[in-house]
């Protein structure tokens, strides 16, 4: 055996497709959402403590990096959202194909920022 043979798939090389990295991104957000239902609860926590505590955590909520975090929040939301709807439509077997598969993973992403800056703007 040649120790000089190539790793497969060649790391240098391979590139993982658009469907492949929407997946992994829709695992991630799954457990971003998850995590950030507990700044949610924080947040409940805050409202029902009184006044004090919950002018606190909105002291410590107006940080621009908790403000960040927040807008994340939302786009995760919706990303998981639009993604969950992708996934139904291949539940009735539609859009398997490659082309496809790829259109459908670009405006899945430009729906998810467009439901998110539709909010930004609203609120």
């Amino acid at each position: 055996m040649s120790a000089n043979r190539p790793l497969s798939p060649h790391l240098q090389v391979y590139r993982l497709p658009l469907t492949g990295l929407i997946s992994i991104t829709h695992r991630m957000t799954g457990v971003l959402l998850s995590m950030g239902l507990v700044l949610f609860v924080y947040v409940l926590f805050a409202m029902a403590a009184g006044e004090a505590s919950y002018l606190a955590m909105q002291a410590f909520m107006s940080f621009w990096l908790f403000k960040a975090v927040y807008w994340g929040f939302i786009y995760a939301l919706f990303f998981h959202l639009c993604h969950g709807t992708r996934h139904l439509i291949w539940d009735i077997g539609k859009t398997f194909d490659r082309a496809t598969l790829d259109k459908y993973a670009l405006i899945e992403l430009a729906c998810s920022a467009l439901f998110t800056l539709i909010t930004f703007l609203l609120s």
